[in-house]
């Protein structure tokens, strides 16, 4: 049966790994200017949906401009950003956006949620993803599909975010995908 996993790709090393696995949804959070081409050719030639951290991947802007050469130039999915602004770039680009925030506290989750009413991404994730009830919150006060990520290291963990209600679980260790 499958399982609503993203694999996290922060290693260059892993791209066979999540090739040769089911997941059909990639974040890439590795890699440069320079050989984000190769990364995304390989992985799109292996069928699968790739999203691109922004601030994760070197020499990327994330201007409109940025967000256009993405799009045209390596036909990404989309992209993972903090930044609001990059989000309404992105969608301009024709690009598919997730809005990530972390929860460090009640303020944060607040004006997350007051950043996410705005941008409208079409995917939130939220870090980490080791909080049940922040999960279970948070999926309550936005209407689109709620990934979770960060600090997961078991089985039993994944099985929790998800009974929580997150929509999908963003993990980086290959043996979960």
């Amino acid at each position: 049966m499958s399982r609503p996993m993203i694999a996290s790709i922060t290693r260059e090393d892993q791209v066979a790994a999540a090739l040769s696995s089911r997941v059909q949804r990639i974040n890439l959070m590795t890699g440069n200017i320079n050989t984000l081409h190769d990364l995304v050719q390989q992985l799109r030639e292996g069928g699968r949906r790739v999203f691109v951290h922004i601030e994760m991947v070197g020499g990327l802007g994330r201007d409109a401009a940025a967000m256009r050469f993405l799009s045209e130039q390596f036909g990404i999915d989309g992209i993972i950003t903090t930044k609001s602004n990059a989000i309404s770039h992105a969608k301009q680009a024709g690009l598919a956006t997730i809005q990530r925030f972390f929860a460090i506290d009640s303020a944060a989750v607040d004006t997350a949620i007051r950043m996410i009413g705005a941008s409208q991404p079409d995917e939130v994730e939220l870090m980490p993803g080791l909080m049940p009830r922040i999960i279970q919150e948070v999926k309550s006060r936005v209407k689109q599909p709620l990934i979770v990520g960060g600090l997961i290291r078991s089985e039993e963990e994944i099985a929790q975010a998800l009974e929580s209600g997150a929509d999908y679980v963003s993990v980086g260790d290959s043996r979960f995908w």
